[in-house]
């Protein structure tokens, strides 16, 4: 993909940097006073959730200032390359049997990731829908008429029983309907998936260590929402270093 434009990479970066712990200069216990390698940093802050905690100051921006629209979310799966294996990965139904990961994401209907869940590629969509909805803990109260949009492999008693226990209404799409005639409003979930593939990290997972993928999928799904926050508020604000370019990769 093209090379993330400055528009979206330094506001995310400037709040990103100021979530990082102080480091020293130089190594205190290094010989040569080398630096800390990058990897074993990116191990540490993923530990510390900051990817976690910057996606979260990232929706609560976009609530500020553009507004999440709750009254429908959507819900969906995506199976992505692991090569390397590590404690996320399970061997992929759809990829003869290699090492692979499955993303479970939440959007509200603009198609803002709200939640992003990991597991193996062998894991069926249904089980992975509870932890995935504890998402919403953190926007109750929900409106009152608030729908969760699904496709049909989440056609179970035990997801509708899920969604009655929550209290919230569930459009599942009903196995044996050829999926055209039942889209609805699923098809943002599908398009948030598709940005996110865009980021090589999620697109070929090399990454053995869970926290350090989920590092890399909350991070991913930051810029998601650093990227609609911008496109949606040119058309409502003016800033002096507003991009340019009507579309942003």
């Amino acid at each position: 993909m093209p090379v993330m434009p400055v528009s979206v990479m330094e506001p995310v970066w400037q709040q990103f940097s100021a979530l990082l712990p102080v480091y020293p200069e130089v190594s205190p216990t290094h010989p040569l006073g080398c630096h800390r390698p990058i990897r074993r940093r990116v191990r540490a802050w993923s530990d510390a959730g900051l990817a976690t905690e910057l996606h979260a100051l990232a929706i609560t921006q976009y609530d500020r200032m553009i507004g999440l629209d709750l009254d429908d979310i959507a819900v969906g799966g995506c199976i992505k390359k692991a090569p390397c294996g590590g404690e996320k990965a399970g061997r992929s139904p759809v990829d003869r049997g290699k090492f692979g990961l499955k993303r479970s994401t939440m959007t509200d209907a603009a198609g803002i990731p709200l939640q992003v869940v990991s597991a193996g590629a062998n894991r069926h969509d249904a089980p992975l829908l509870a932890p995935t909805l504890d998402g919403l803990d953190l926007f109750s109260p929900l409106p009152p008429e608030t729908a969760i949009h699904l496709d049909r492999g989440y056609d179970s008693v035990k997801s509708r029983t899920l969604l009655e226990g929550l209290g919230i209404t569930g459009v599942i799409a009903r196995k044996g309907i050829p999926a055209p005639i039942q889209v609805g409003c699923r098809w943002v979930v599908e398009r948030t998936q598709s940005w996110m593939n865009g980021y090589g990290k999620l697109r070929r997972c090399t990454e053995r260590i869970g926290v350090v993928v989920d590092f890399h999928l909350f991070l991913a799904a930051s810029f998601v929402v650093a990227r609609c926050l911008i496109q949606h508020a040119r058309r409502r604000y003016r800033w002096t270093n507003q991009p340019t370019t009507r579309r942003l990769k």
